[in-house]
């Protein structure tokens, strides 16, 4: 921690947990949801989630932490509950509240943060590498809402907002683009006309790219070799792979413009026949935001399955559901897919790495995932599969005879934006 000093990550996405310690005691009754309400908006306008430990309460202020006893049988649960963030300010001031706190609190003052990491989505060709935050940079950030359009403005008042309360601190934006910007122009461009892209800079970026950069750093150290061929799964809502050769350089990734492109994701389409979107318009007269939403926001599990959540798909796959089997045969495919195409875009391959929410906690994903690869050297453990679910650190679930390791890494994407800004604001 003399390393770092004091730093603030701030990735702006609204729904912080606040708590407060828990002093009292109290008898009383409780109710609480049925099953059949899981994904229903709660009183803070969150999805109510059937295996969640959060509670309402008619007094008690939002994150009160509470510890709920049976007393007929003595089993214990704490749970908490959360506070709705309506607004940047709100929760950047909760955070400068709680970092000041007398009894929770590590710092006196706001003023004593020294760097504040932001997160952002989309920072086109020009921010391969983590940067000062200045007007010129703010600007830019602006100039790219276009090809980002339901993040950059986000990113843009958080950074206002947390530029205001931590004021005497060096603000830094971390790109998701970032890592992906040593592609070469044979796996991002598209084959449009060339003024699409000199002129509006269409062409494929990639995102996750935090996450993919901490967990390929983590394999090669992990390995003890720096020069792997190495694919990096990043498996949760939204989902991407990336291809990273013997020197650590992103050489091609499945996200393209926008996030839509490559795997099924949650609510997202992935790779699509872009003749799609024209049958939609022409013949069923949808315009471009039902297409847009119809893409982003309906598809993927959700449009296979009914169920966006890939636990709720589990169960019904277990049920013998015949719509969530083929979503996880769809799934797995397109993954072994772009395992396929990475391994020659690599010339070889030397370990994939899966990480994110499904990727290190649904063994079921990882099963399919690897199907149908002997050719490739890939072969998984099934055992260890199931066995080394929910890892807390670097494991290897690859069968004996694999020619290729296949890893289970916990990524770590706001420990990575930490470490990107120290040398920055020294």
């Amino acid at each position: 921690m003399d390393k770092i000093g004091n730093l603030l990550l701030v990735t702006m996405i609204m729904g912080f947990a606040v708590s407060t310690k828990c002093t009292a005691q109290s008898d009383g009754k409780a109710s609480y949801y049925s099953n059949s309400l899981h994904g229903r908006k709660m009183s803070n306008g969150e999805r109510y989630n059937r295996n969640g430990f959060t509670c309402a309460h008619r007094t008690l202020p939002f994150g009160t932490r509470l510890k709920v006893t049976n007393p007929r049988n003595g089993k214990e649960v704490e749970v908490k509950k959360e506070q709705p963030i309506p607004t940047h300010e709100v929760g950047m001031n909760l955070v400068a509240d709680l970092l000041t706190d007398p009894e929770v609190g590590v710092i006196q003052n706001p003023s004593d943060i020294k760097g504040v990491g932001h997160r952002v989505v989309h920072g086109g060709e020009k921010f391969v590498q983590p940067t000062v935050i200045t007007d010129e940079v703010v600007a830019e950030i602006k100039r790219l809402i276009p090809l980002s359009p339901l993040h950059n403005p986000g990113h843009l008042e958080g950074i206002r907002v947390a530029q205001k309360l931590f004021d005497k601190a060096t603000h830094v934006a971390v790109f998701d683009t970032a890592f992906h910007q040593t592609m070469p122009a044979k796996a991002f461009r598209y084959a449009i006309p060339n003024e699409y892209y000199e002129k509006y800079g269409l062409r494929a970026y990639g995102f996750h790219g935090t996450s993919h950069k901490y967990v390929d750093a983590q394999a090669r150290k992990y390995l003890n070799n720096p020069h792997i061929k190495n694919i990096t799964i990043h498996l949760g809502n939204g989902a991407s792979m990336a291809a990273v050769n013997e020197e650590g350089k992103c050489v091609d990734t499945s996200m393209g413009l926008t996030p839509l492109d490559g795997l099924i994701m949650g609510t997202r389409t992935g790779q699509i026949d872009a003749s799609v979107a024209f049958f939609l318009g022409q013949e069923l007269g949808m315009n471009y935001e039902e297409v847009k939403t119809l893409f982003n926001k309906k598809s993927g599990m959700l449009g296979l399955t009914g169920h966006s959540d890939a636990r709720d798909v589990a169960a019904l796959y277990h049920k013998g559901d015949a719509n969530a089997a083929l979503c996880y045969e769809m799934y797995g495919y397109r993954i072994q897919k772009f395992i396929g195409a990475y391994t020659a875009a690599l010339n070889g391959l030397d370990s994939i790495v899966f990480t994110a929410g499904l990727g290190e906690n649904d063994a079921l994903t990882r099963s399919f995932a690897c199907k149908h690869l002997d050719f490739f050297g890939i072969k998984l453990d099934e055992k260890k599969n199931e066995e080394l679910n929910h890892p807390t650190k670097p494991v290897e679930i690859q069968a004996a005879d694999s020619r290729v390791k296949i890893l289970i890494i916990p990524t770590n994407e706001e420990l990575q934006i930490v470490n990107e800004i120290v040398d920055l604001v020294k």
